[in-house]
């Protein structure tokens, strides 16, 4: 065991898998000489030369789009986008050809392709590095989208998506980078995609969040526990394929549901909780589903802070469904 950052992890688990795997490369702007804007790749340049880690121009859609060639011929590129707010003219890329590659040669091309981006507000990063938009991405057939909340899953799960077979986009939430810290194994802690992680037991609600917004999760729950409410944290950690059946076991249990993230609240992910409580849990409901998240609105620099939910946000909406049944 070793005690790292969550960037530190992510370091680690690319460090381990260009060593176990020489098809696996990594390619973005600025990884190299510079290891990464949040350095995420440093020194993986000096370990494994220019051919594994390259340098790219400024151009998402060809960042992607070599990716997408090396993969074809059998490689297992891993793709920096600096910011998730930068992917969007690599978004054809990953919709059109990404995705579907698969699919569409029956399975003889699988696509090993990881897109990491580092994504979220928090640090003031200001309009155009604070969105969060997976649920673009989780609306792709074809995709599996990924968030790490801790060291430990940062490294297991980013492994994992290396690992497997379907292209998966690994968003990295940037204000825990080095804001948490935590034990993380030597070699690969086997954290598998699909599967949520309990990271607190409760009786009284479920509070479902993932990546930045289970530390606020968290926060929330101890705060309740002090006026006598037992709030259960589940970090769903895959968005897809998303655990269904440790969303409905927890609120089997509890009886009520507050889904949290920070992106926009209109057909954010939050939604496909409530809709699949909605339609696989509704007679175990004790409140309806409530929802903590951003507002829809571009994402403001001033008022992050009034933006981004809090443990605060996350209370007042827990004792509301607490009253309401």
């Amino acid at each position: 065991m070793t005690e790292l950052t969550l960037v530190q992890a992510v370091n680690r688990g690319l460090s381990d898998a260009m060593r176990s795997d020489p098809d696996v490369l990594l390619l973005g702007e600025d990884i190299g000489v510079n290891g990464g804007v949040f350095r995420a790749t440093d020194g993986l340049l000096k370990e494994f030369g220019a051919e594994r880690v390259i340098d790219t121009p400024l151009s998402e859609t060809g960042i992607v789009g070599a990716a997408v060639g090396m993969a074809l011929y059998g490689l297992k590129p891993v793709a920096e986008i600096q910011f998730l707010d930068f992917i969007y003219p690599a978004f054809d890329q990953i919709v059109s050809e990404l995705a579907k590659m698969r699919y569409r040669s029956g399975g003889q091309f699988p696509c090993h392709v990881v897109i990491r981006a580092p994504y979220g507000g928090g640090i003031k990063g200001g309009i155009y590095h604070s969105q969060s938009t997976e649920a673009y991405f989780c609306h792709t057939a074809g995709l599996k989208v990924v968030v790490p909340s801790t060291p430990s899953d940062a490294k297991g799960l980013l492994l994992s998506a290396i690992h497997d077979a379907d292209p998966v986009v690994f968003l990295e939430p940037k204000r825990l980078y080095r804001s948490v810290t935590g034990e993380v194994p030597d070699g690969d802690p086997g954290v598998p995609l699909g599967k949520a992680r309990l990271v607190r037991e409760g009786t009284d609600v479920s509070v479902i969040a993932y990546g930045a917004m289970i530390p606020a999760a968290t926060e929330a729950a101890v705060a309740l526990a002090s006026e006598g409410i037992s709030a259960e944290v589940l970090d769903l950690r895959t968005l897809v394929p998303l655990d269904e059946a440790a969303v409905i076991a927890s609120v089997e249990k509890t009886g009520r549901a507050v889904a949290v993230h920070e992106a926009a609240r209109f057909c954010g992910f939050g939604a496909e909780v409530a809709a699949v409580l909605a339609e696989k849990a509704f007679y175990s409901l004790k409140a309806p589903i409530a929802r903590v998240t951003g507002y829809d609105t571009p994402f403001p620099y001033a008022l992050e802070h009034v933006y981004l939910p809090d443990a605060q946000r996350i209370v007042a909406a827990v004792r509301t469904a607490v009253r309401a049944g």
